[in-house]
């Protein structure tokens, strides 16, 4: 198998990255400075724009991806041409919270019928600890015809990709490797040292890798949830979270955590995972899950203070103009699957408000696609009576509380900033009815 690590680096061998979405992507882009990389996605639309030097994530950027080596291709025939093969699909959880691996299976059969003696196969999608070896080896055997541990190989490397970051990239983060013996995990170390300049940390098994991945953002996850249950109860309170986070983070241990909405497909997912799989061995999570039920609620509190703050106001609620500044998952990025705030653009429309939404950032087609909401162009937001700013993009962070006022009509202005971007004793000196989480 070191052999396989020279092959690649020689140019002999091929990698291939099976989905091109916000991991696979940088991923695959990073490895074709290196060697020769088939950049596989079943998604033709997306092929084709990387094929003409677009990036739609914004991950890389569409220089990087007009100037690199990667063959792109949504001919799963290709496959056939790399022999070390990285997996990088999503896996989301179904309504009911319950893991959806879908993804990762489908990916799996389309591999698994491509996949020649002599491979390395290693995933990075997310799963709970035996998802790799217990549900992705038999659908690769049984698709191939092959042996696992004789014909092919197989290790897990956990994702650390944090979209949007431009900071924290691939190259720059620890690489968790894991093999299923100790020649496989030498080449997947080996082959990942390639690019990650912050080197690797060799798990000592497959399962340790799959199960540090799913506690890295449960532990997120139930910070920010503390957090969230903090700002409930400073608010009953009348006092200010966010300034008493700037008090108790004068100390040196105080864990730096801020109050927010959690979605996306990591922080928001992630935990429903390890919290599955322990039900199976009949064990119900306590602590994770009171964490997950905090988080998944915060979209409906906000919209609830959007409305005691109209009444307060005097302003009818039913019909009330009112805008949302940001819909994707976080800042400064495209991605839309999984956001929260879609829970207050719903909570509202149960009171008879229909919200317009602003986002200059996301992804308009994947918005309408998944949640039929279309986008209002932000100068074209006039006359409002409360103007939710939901995330923190630099285009709204740019923008100062004057040029937010510019939005209101002649009410009392309800400005709703939930993550803090704005001062709040200057919003209040300006008149505005300021709240935050």
């Amino acid at each position: 198998m070191d052999n396989l690590y020279q092959k690649i680096l020689s140019g002999k061998e091929k990698l291939s990255l099976v989905g091109l979405g916000y991991v696979g992507m940088p991923i695959a882009v990073a490895f074709s400075k290196k060697v020769n990389v088939i950049g596989f996605d079943i998604n033709a639309e997306k092929i084709a724009l990387y094929k003409s030097g677009i990036d739609p994530t914004n991950e890389v950027g569409n220089d990087a991806i007009k100037n690199c080596s990667v063959a792109f291709t949504s001919d799963a025939d290709k496959l056939k041409g790399a022999k070390f093969h990285i997996v990088a699909v999503p896996t989301p959880v179904n309504t009911d919270h319950t893991p959806d691996l879908t993804p990762v299976e489908g990916a799996s059969r389309v591999l698994g019928k491509n996949l020649t003696k002599g491979s390395i196969v290693v995933y990075e999608s997310t799963v709970y600890p035996g998802v790799t070896e217990d549900v992705c080896v038999p659908i690769l055997e049984k698709e191939s015809g092959l042996k696992c541990g004789v014909d092919f190989k197989m290790g897990y490397s956990p994702e650390r990709i944090n979209p949007g970051d431009k900071v924290h990239r691939l190259e720059t983060i620890t690489k968790i490797v894991s093999g299923m013996d100790e020649e496989t995990l030498d080449t997947i170390a080996k082959v990942y040292e390639l690019v990650v300049d912050a080197g690797v940390h060799r798990a000592p098994s497959i399962k340790v890798a799959e199960a540090a991945k799913v506690i890295e953002n449960s532990q997120r996850d139930i910070n920010i949830a503390f957090m969230n249950e903090l700002s409930i109860i400073f608010n009953k309170m009348g006092i200010d979270t966010k300034s008493v986070l700037e008090a108790a983070g004068t100390k040196w241990n105080f864990l730096n955590f801020y109050p927010g909405l959690v979605g996306g497909h990591c922080i928001g997912v992630d935990p429903y995972y390890l919290t599955y799989k322990a039900e199976m061995l009949g064990y119900h999570s306590q602590v994770i899950l009171s964490g997950r039920r905090i988080n998944d609620d915060m979209g409906k509190y906000v919209a609830e203070n959007v409305v005691k703050k109209l009444i307060k106001a005097d302003i009818p609620v039913k019909n009330a103009k009112v805008a949302i500044l940001g819909f994707t998952f976080k800042e400064d990025c495209p991605d839309t699957r999984n956001t929260k705030v879609i829970d207050i653009v719903n909570e509202l429309g149960e009171y008879g408000i229909k919200p317009l939404v602003c986002d200059p950032t996301a992804d308009k087609a994947e918005a309408l696609r998944l949640y039929r909401v279309e986008f209002t162009d932000y100068d074209k937001i006039s006359d409002m009576d409360a103007v939710v700013i939901a995330v923190a993009h630099k285009e709204f962070k740019d923008k100062s509380i004057s040029d937010f006022e510019k939005l209101f009509g002649e009410n009392k202005k309800i400005l709703i900033d939930i993550k803090g971007i704005l001062d709040r004793d200057e919003a209040i000196a300006n008149g505005c009815e300021y709240w935050r989480l």
